[in-house]
C-alpha cells in the first residue's frame, strides 16, 4: 500500500487504500459490476471498510485523481493503467452530475 499521504481534504485516508483501487472499486460498485480489478489486492476487505467510510470525500478524491501525476498512478497493483484509471474517474464524475 502506498506509504504517503496526500495534501488534501481526507488524503490521508486514500493513501490507506490508494487512488488507483479507490476509483477502480468505485467503478465496480457505480458503473461494472464486472470490473473486478480491484480485487487484485489481498486487504480488499480493509479498503472497503475504509472506501464506506469515506464517501464524503469521493466526488473531491475523483477530481484529485484526474491531477494525479501518471507514474505515480502506474504504481499500483491492480494492473490498470493510468489512462484507465482517469478515464473511469472522468466516466464516475459524468455519472455523479446526472445524478443532480
Amino acid at each position: 500500500m502506498p506509504s504517503h499521504n496526500f495534501n488534501f481534504d481526507g488524503g490521508e485516508y486514500l493513501a490507506k487504500i490508494g487512488a488507483s483501487w479507490f476509483v477502480s472499486y468505485m467503478f465496480y460498485e457505480l458503473l461494472d459490476r464486472t470490473h473486478l480489478n480491484w480485487r487484485n489486492v489481498t486487504t480488499s476487505r480493509y479498503r472497503i471498510s475504509i472506501f464506506n467510510r469515506t464517501r464524503e470525500y469521493h466526488e473531491y478524491w475523483l477530481q484529485q485523481v484526474l491531477n494525479m501525476n501518471d507514474k505515480r498512478l502506474s504504481t499500483n497493483t491492480i494492473n490498470l493503467k493510468p489512462i484507465q484509471i482517469k478515464t473511469m474517474a472522468k466516466k464516475l464524475l459524468m455519472k455523479g452530475e446526472k445524478c443532480d
